[in-house]
């Protein structure tokens, strides 16, 4: 079945009001306001890693207001445990039972700050959750709901005390992305007080209709030059001089799932090559391993990716359903 116009149209708009509300209070941030909301909607996470004081937090909570949903916030420490995300059995004296009191993973929308500061245990039992969307204590399996969506953050000029989140584990995430600084226009705004409280924010749309947008986007016709375009994008990188490890198949079932969101986000119902282009980055830089002498060098994961997509030839014919 085959996503119609009108359903494509309703898409992009209810998109567009979600990134208008978000925006208000974190503005000139648009590609990435987008970035997130398309990863949420393919059923994705996302992880956001900036400098200290650039909106990674009030990004995350701005997203969580505008859905009419749940949302947490977990300040990842060193001392952190796993029960302390998933939740813990407690024995209840009075009724003679354990009763499951339930962690803050259990909502919509999960912020996990500074996620690079717990240890690499307590990391692991966040990115299960994220991977199987339920949580299993003492045999019994419970799920989160949906939709779920974990923004997680970290600060990469943090290095003492700080745990790196290893590769397979970064493999989790559907995309990777940063704010940066705002421009001088939106530092203005800002200083002048335009941006809202995010606590001031009001729902656009309630979690039924995210999923019934998640579902949705995943009619989007695919053609078969595109998925072809995919392939050889995600070959292409374990291919490459500077990369020990290239694109898993998830990177590129991943990369299928956003473009489809992206076109339905703007309004077509099918994925032309340009969407691809667009999310490349995104969706597949931080799945490399690089080989220590290209990291030396001063190579990065983005610049290949870049490269990758300046040699493999994109599809000549447009692809519409």
């Amino acid at each position: 079945m085959t996503i119609s116009q009108e359903q494509a149209t309703w898409f992009a708009q209810t998109f567009g009001q979600l990134a208008d509300n978000v925006e208000r209070a974190v503005l000139g941030k648009r590609p990435v306001v987008e970035l997130v909301l398309t990863a949420m909607l393919s059923d994705g996470h996302v992880l956001l890693e900036d400098v200290p004081g650039t909106g990674k937090t009030s990004l995350a909570r701005a997203l969580a207001q505008s859905v009419q949903g749940t949302h947490t916030r977990i300040q990842f420490t060193p001392d952190l445990l796993p029960g302390d995300i998933t939740g813990i059995t407690v024995y209840d004296q009075k009724r003679g039972e354990f009763e499951f009191h339930a962690g803050p993973v259990f909502a919509n929308i999960v912020l996990a700050d500074e996620i690079n500061r717990a240890s690499p245990k307590t990391q692991a039992a966040l990115l299960e959750v994220m991977e199987e969307g339920s949580v299993t204590v003492d045999g019994v399996s419970r799920s989160v709901g949906t939709p779920f969506l974990v923004v997680a953050t970290q600060n990469p000029v943090e290095q003492a005390g700080t745990y790196r989140l290893p590769e397979a584990q970064l493999d989790r995430f559907l995309m990777k992305t940063s704010l940066g600084y705002p421009d001088h226009a939106a530092t203005l705004r800002i200083l002048d007080g335009a941006a809202i409280e995010t606590a001031k924010l009001h729902p656009v749309v309630t979690p039924q209709t995210m999923v019934s947008m998640a579902d949705l986007a995943q009619e989007v016709y695919v053609d078969a030059l595109v998925l072809d375009y995919i392939a050889r994008v995600v070959d292409a990188t374990r291919g490459a001089d500077q990369v020990r490890l290239g694109v898993s198949i998830r990177g590129a079932l991943a990369l299928t799932r956003a473009v489809r969101t992206r076109a339905a986000s703007q309004g077509r119902t099918y994925v032309v090559p340009d969407d691809v282009k667009t999310l490349a980055g995104p969706v597949l830089a931080h799945r490399l391993i690089l080989h220590p002498e290209a990291e030396f060098d001063g190579v990065t994961a983005e610049a290949v990716i870049g490269q990758v997509m300046l040699e493999v030839a994109p599809p000549v014919q447009r692809a519409s359903a």
